[in-house]
């Protein structure tokens, strides 16, 4: 893989023998301020497709933090091996140590196979983190702002597609119900949304339904042909290929699970099909909103209120591409790069 191609500003690749640390440090920008982004961890079979996975997250996450309006750029991390097993107090403190070794430029948080207690021992040998637990300071749970976003996107895509933000008697479809999908379920049922759940770990749906008991249940895989106002994927990506989007039910897709389309190219079939797509780097960008706030001292508030904001980017988008004649993917793309470009024309002025 040639790592130059890829057009990131930095790649650090660390190895500690002592405790068996081996990562990836991704920076694909800083042109909007130091990057930002999680660090996963998680059992490659590759160190090429360690390079690959974290290239294209850092990219995704200067787009992300972009669109989100945040001062900061794109960046990430990934730890190689199984952290089941392999994470250890110890290897987490060097991994702390190889962040601070950056001087600032990245700023690391959680994501697959790291959590908030993960990120309190990270910040023993590095001040350069966030996503802490608040007996730390932190910001806690991301999920909370980022259901909260995925709801504001939500209401956006029915005032473009509907005249109006309210998803009262909407029928909305939830598809995965972890700390994101089963908080933007009680939003949903509390504004009056009727409300289809899908998992396929029936526990998942037991404590959804204790609190809920009035949503109606149907397996994810016919969730996606069910008829609905909005289907919202909320857990794994790639859930939605170029024959799914053509047999879709629903007339807009809005939801928090990262890269639900297999390729950017299922987008223009969505489109093709009259349906409204909101990006999932747009609508799920609350969790990185929220973190992004505890650098300045967490304050829920100030971070909700700035994660409302996921509505007018949505309405923006929406509305570019529509007057562009391109899909949202392409529009919400060109309104991250023109943040960017500004960013380092004033960086560089």
């Amino acid at each position: 893989m040639d790592v130059f191609a890829a057009g990131h500003d930095h790649v650090v690749f660390h190895h500690d023998a002592d405790t068996g640390l081996r990562c990836i440090v991704a920076i694909y920008s800083t042109a909007l301020g130091p990057a930002l982004g999680g660090t996963r961890f998680a059992p490659y079979q590759s160190t090429d497709a360690a390079l690959a996975d974290v290239l294209a997250l850092a990219r995704a996450m200067a787009y992300k933090n972009a669109l989100a309006g945040l001062p900061h750029g794109g960046g990430k991390a990934v730890i190689v091996g199984d952290p089941a097993t392999g994470k250890t107090t110890g290897l987490l403190r060097a991994y702390g140590r190889v962040v601070e070794s950056l001087g600032g430029r990245y700023v690391t948080a959680c994501d697959v196979g790291t959590y908030v207690a993960d990120m309190d021992v990270v910040a023993e040998t590095t001040s350069y983190v966030t996503g802490r637990s608040p007996e730390r300071g932190g910001a806690g749970d991301s999920g909370i702002l980022t259901a909260f976003g995925v709801y504001q996107g939500m209401r956006a895509c029915a005032q473009h597609r509907w005249g109006s933000a309210s998803l009262t008697g909407r029928r909305v479809g939830v598809s995965g119900l972890g700390k994101v999908g089963s908080r933007l379920v009680e939003q949903l049922v509390r504004e009056g949304a009727t409300v289809v759940v899908a998992d396929p770990d029936p526990g998942a749906v037991a404590r959804v339904r204790a609190h809920q008991p009035d949503v109606e249940v149907m397996d994810p895989v016919d969730l996606l042909t069910a008829p609905l106002d909005v289907y919202s994927p909320n857990a794994l990506g790639g859930v939605i290929d170029a024959a799914t989007a053509r047999s879709l039910g629903a007339q807009v897709v809005c939801g928090g699970a990262n890269n639900p389309l297999t390729a950017p190219e299922v987008a223009d079939v969505l489109a093709a099909h009259g349906i409204t797509y909101a990006p999932d780097y747009l609508t799920n960008a609350g969790g990185v909103i929220q973190v992004a706030d505890e650098l300045q001292g967490f304050d829920m508030d100030r971070a909700r209120a700035k994660a409302s904001g996921i509505f007018d980017t949505t309405v923006e988008v929406l509305g570019l591409a529509e007057r562009s004649g391109v899909t949202p993917l392409v529009a919400a793309d060109r309104i991250a790069e023109a943040r960017m470009a500004a960013g380092a024309a004033r960086r560089n002025t």
